[in-house]
């Protein structure tokens, strides 16, 4: 079941967004980042036990932009649709808010390219995305992820 997140949601996305951090799959984020942040959450429940196995956030970033973070699935559960849904409602708020312009940092390109996004210079986007890549302990010499965007 697919729905937004809820303030006692905030520790299980805080957990894995750090599991999957050590795996080297995304940026870790702070708690406090997370609580900031929770309204740009969206959740995947399992409808059997109520287990929350995916979440994804649409942060907005200019006045036309928007970014795709935060995606995590659950390993059992991965290739069960569950990332497309994640990210096709992150997708359908940035419609509702008149933000046509969607990017993503990820080293999941095939993933993001079956859902019409393309690979685009990390420079071509504004300043303002780079808040999060100063923290980074990647960059700016050993940065491997790749830039790409949504034009719809």
């Amino acid at each position: 079941m697919l729905r937004k997140a809820r303030i006692g949601d905030v520790r299980t996305i805080h957990r894995a967004i750090n599991i999957s951090s050590g795996k080297g799959e995304m940026l870790p984020r702070s708690l406090m980042d997370i609580y900031g942040s929770l309204r740009d959450f969206f959740i995947y429940q399992d409808e059997g036990n109520n287990e929350v196995i995916g979440i994804c956030a649409m942060s907005i970033v200019w006045e036309n932009l928007a970014e795709i973070r935060s995606l995590y699935v659950d390993e059992a559960h991965r290739r069960e649709g569950i990332g497309r849904k994640l990210v096709e409602a992150c997708i359908s708020e940035a419609i509702t808010l008149d933000l046509f312009r969607i990017f993503t940092l990820t080293y999941k390109q095939e993933f993001f390219r079956k859902l019409g996004f393309q690979d685009v210079k990390r420079s071509t986007l504004p300043e303002k995305i780079w808040s999060d890549c100063f923290r980074c302990s990647k960059y700016p010499d050993f940065c491997d992820e790749v830039s790409m965007i949504l034009e719809l």
